[in-house]
């Protein structure tokens, strides 16, 4: 179940914030008023630069993570400092020619785009939202793909020789449970009598992995398994099919990653038509 939650979660859209601020000079801009101030009223200028209210709202939310509206007059006035201050710095910038350094306008132009490109992909969002039906189809997609799941226990020793042994002593009637408590250098698993519990094999080792995708349900390995942590006797003792959470548990994060895949699918047409050149 984790493993899919984990994947639904992937390709979560990057919040846009940037820099503004305003003072709260009306009953307009306070918090809890009906009233919208418009977009175009300047908050503050500084040296002749005006800051509109657009400005301050969206840097606002940005760093508060809420509506503008819902900022106190503590923020407010602690956010039109830090305009003016960066006002300031900016200004000072642009006086010493540091708007003319080639890697400061290389950030301007990276973050002039970046904002260009997110307005884009908002705007694509909107316009094509993901359905009911397309949800749900993305999860059946993603709960097909999920891996089984194994119950195993393993014996890890520090000797290829020793795990010899053990499989020699195995092949002859041991009890696997009392020689991992016996051998086991495992201290998660060796007290269990080797017990790993259910687990996909991503979450293993590649060598541990590819070792109990040769076997069969109660089968050990006839020869040690080697990995960075010693030598491995393993026995399969179960398969699964995994345990995906509720459709509805995880429908929005669903809906998130079709979104996603949506926005990339229009990106990959944008880029068939588009004339892209790279110096030879």
């Amino acid at each position: 179940m984790r493993n899919l939650k984990s994947a639904l979660l992937l390709g979560a859209a990057i919040a846009l914030g940037t820099a503004a601020c305003t003072k709260p000079a009306d009953d307009a801009a306070k918090p809890g008023s009906t009233a919208a101030a418009p977009a175009s009223v300047t908050v503050v200028t500084v040296n002749g630069d005006k800051i509109n209210q657009q400005m301050f709202d969206t840097f606002l939310q940005a760093v508060t993570g809420k509506p503008a509206a819902e900022a106190t007059p503590e923020q407010r006035e602690q956010l039109l400092d830090q305009l003016v201050a960066m006002t300031l710095a900016a200004q000072a910038a642009k006086k010493d020619g540091a708007d003319k350094n080639p890697e400061v306008q290389a950030r301007l132009n990276l973050i002039n785009t970046q904002i260009l490109a997110e307005a884009a992909s908002d705007k694509y969002a909107k316009s094509h939202p993901v359905s009911d039906d397309e949800a749900k189809a993305e999860y059946d997609a993603q709960v097909a793909k999920m891996p089984k799941e194994y119950k195993a226990r393993h014996i890890l020793v520090e000797k290829k020789e020793t795990a010899e042994s053990i499989i020699r002593e195995l092949e002859a009637g041991g009890d696997f449970a009392k020689l991992a408590k016996a051998e086991s250098k495992d201290p998660g698993s060796a007290a269990n009598g080797g017990d790993l519990g259910w687990f996909s094999a991503q979450s293993m080792v590649k060598p541990f992995a590819d070792a109990l995708a040769t076997l069969e349900k109660g089968a050990i390995t006839k020869t040690p398994v080697q990995t960075e942590y010693g030598f491995h006797v393993i026995q399969l003792e179960d398969t699964r099919a995994p345990q995906a959470p509720a459709y509805d548990d995880v429908k929005d994060q669903v809906k998130m990653l079709a979104q996603r895949k949506k926005l990339q699918t229009y990106l990959d047409e944008l880029r068939k038509t588009a004339k892209i050149q790279k110096p030879e």
